[in-house]
This record gives structure tokens, sequence and C-alpha cells, in this order.
């Protein structure tokens, strides 16, 4: 027992003292942007207030939240250090809804201030930067939110439950995960917006509403459409979201405007749609899919067999 103690304290002096050494530099970092940009700006003017906010978001607090927890590990106070510092870990899942909108401000701003383009570019110039550039250090929060989540469980792992620390630790991994948690959401749900988005655009005219919220696209692919008659296959381009299944094929490609879209075809509701694999349940090559809707069945095939598998858990679970 004495022996496990033993391993257990220096496991936690080492991820303890890699947490405060990884701090300061974080901090360092976090300085060069609230002192050379933030202060600055705000002195000069430069940026509307309301600019200045939505590009930099809560980050001024963010930074100041550090400074006082790393006072505390300096001090050795871990457990005190970290339930102070849970109480301001909402300005990252705020800092990190803000990022999306904070960039696109930036770039704009770049593209129509010029004082603020020739500062920005002065600044980034400076022997601290050491080549970084602002687009580098705005996102450090959300990855240091990250490396918090694993010193923590580190920290409470190599912690004996019968110590005054283990209560204030348990809590505060819990703290870090739920933001954790928030700030994936966050990245989710832009990273889903981005793709309906560029759906939408590949789409040849606006008939088809692919932008509509709490839809979440899965996958897209090309796949081969059996005909009802004995007509040939027919190659086409499948999007499948959490309610809809798109099918679309390519415009002409002399077309003057559309040569590189895809116009859509039909769009199929998930809602009643019953999915089975017809074969491809063998080693053989490729396999069949069929979709039944109300009113249309549709065989989809792929002579490639993991493609078809992959086809058929995507459907299956969307439909689910």
């Amino acid at each position: 027992v004495e022996e496990q103690r033993a391993r257990w304290e220096r496991k936690r002096c080492r991820t303890a003292k890699e947490l405060l050494e990884t701090e300061h530099k974080y901090l360092e970092q976090l300085d060069l942007v609230v002192t050379f940009f933030v202060r600055i700006l705000k002195a000069k003017g430069t940026l509307k207030p309301a600019v200045l906010e939505t590009i930099f978001g809560p980050l001024e607090s963010i930074y100041s939240a550090s400074q006082v927890l790393l006072l505390h590990l300096e001090r050795g106070n871990l457990g005190l250090g970290l339930e102070n510092f849970c109480q301001n870990l909402e300005l990252y899942g705020h800092y990190a809804e803000n990022l999306e909108q904070a960039n696109k401000t930036l770039k704009e701003q770049l593209r129509r201030n010029k004082s603020f383009r020739r500062f920005k570019k002065l600044q980034e110039t400076r022997p601290q930067f050491q080549g970084k550039k602002l687009e580098d250090l705005l996102p450090l929060p959300l990855q240091r939110l990250h490396q918090y989540k694993h010193f923590l469980r580190d920290l409470l792992e190599n912690t004996s439950p019968d110590s005054a620390e283990y209560q204030k630790l348990a809590k505060a991994v819990k703290s870090v995960s739920e933001v954790s948690r928030w700030v994936q959401d966050t990245i989710r749900k832009r990273e889903n917006s981005l793709q309906l988005l560029r759906v939408q655009k590949l789409l040849k005219g606006q008939k088809t509403r692919v932008l509509t919220p709490g839809r979440w696209y899965i996958r897209e692919g090309w796949l081969l459409v059996v005909p009802s008659k004995g007509e040939e296959l027919k190659r086409r381009m499948f999007f499948l979201f959490s309610d809809i299944f798109i099918a679309t094929k390519p415009c002409h490609p002399l077309h003057p405007l559309n040569s590189n879209k895809l116009a859509c075809q039909a769009v199929y509701p998930l809602h009643q749609c019953v999915v089975d694999k017809v074969f491809g349940h063998t080693q053989s090559q490729g396999g069949l899919l069929s979709l039944s809707f109300p009113h249309k069945t549709l065989l989809l095939m792929s002579s490639d067999q993991q493609d078809i598998n992959d086809w058929y858990r995507s459907l299956t679970d969307a439909v689910r």
C-alpha cells in the first residue's frame, strides 16, 4: 500500500508540474493577444467597441482567470485553485460559440479596414510573436480546455480518495467535462452547418431546401440505380441526411452556369423508409440495397462491397 501511495504521489507531482509549466506557456501566448492587440486597440480606437468585442470575445476574462489559477498552482494550492477556476469555465463555452463569428469579422476587417490591416501586420512582426499570426493564437483557449481535461483526469486518478483534495478534483473534472461537451457540440453544429451549405451550393436552383434547422448531414456518394424495366444502370450522386435522402444527377458539362452542379431528381423522406440488403451478405463483389417508400422502391447498387455495407449501416441508422 505504501509503495502504491508513493507511486501515486510521484505521478501526481509530475502531472502538477506539467500543468504548471504548460499554464505558464499558455498565459504567455494569451498575453500576446491581450497586450499587443486588445488593450492597444481599445486605447487607439482603431476598431469600434462592438467589432473588438466580436473578434476577441471574453478573451480578457479568460486571461484573468488563468492568471489567478497560475498563482494558486505556483503556491501548491491545487484543489483550491481549480475549484475557483471552475467558476469561470463558462467563459470557454461562450468563447467557442463566438469563434466562427470572430473569424468572419476578423477577415472582414482585414479586407475593409486599412489601418487595422497595417496595425496587425506590425504587431505580428514583433520578436515576441516568433512568426505566429493572430489567427494562430485565437483558437488557443479551446486547445487548452482539451488539455485541462486530460491533466485533471490524471491528477484525480493519482490522488487518494481519502485526501481533502479528492472531492475538489472530482468536481473540477466534472465541470471541465461538461464544458468540453458544450464546446464539442458547438463545433459539431458549426461543421454540420458548413456541410449543409456546401450541398445547397452544389445543387442547381433553389427548389430543394437543404438548409433546414435540426437537419444533420450524414454522408454522400455515387451509387448505381437499377431501373425497374430492363434499361441500363444509371449512375447517380446521393446525399443522406438525418431526415431525407436526395438523388441527384450531374448537369450538362457544357451548361454556361451549372456545368459543375447537380440537378436534384428526387427527395425521399426517411420516416417511411424500409432498408433491405438484397445481396452483398457474402464476400462477393459489391452488393445491392432495396429502399422501399410508400409509392416507390429504389434499388441501389455498388461494385464495392465495403461501400454498400457502409451505406446500409448509415441508412438503417438514419431511418431508426
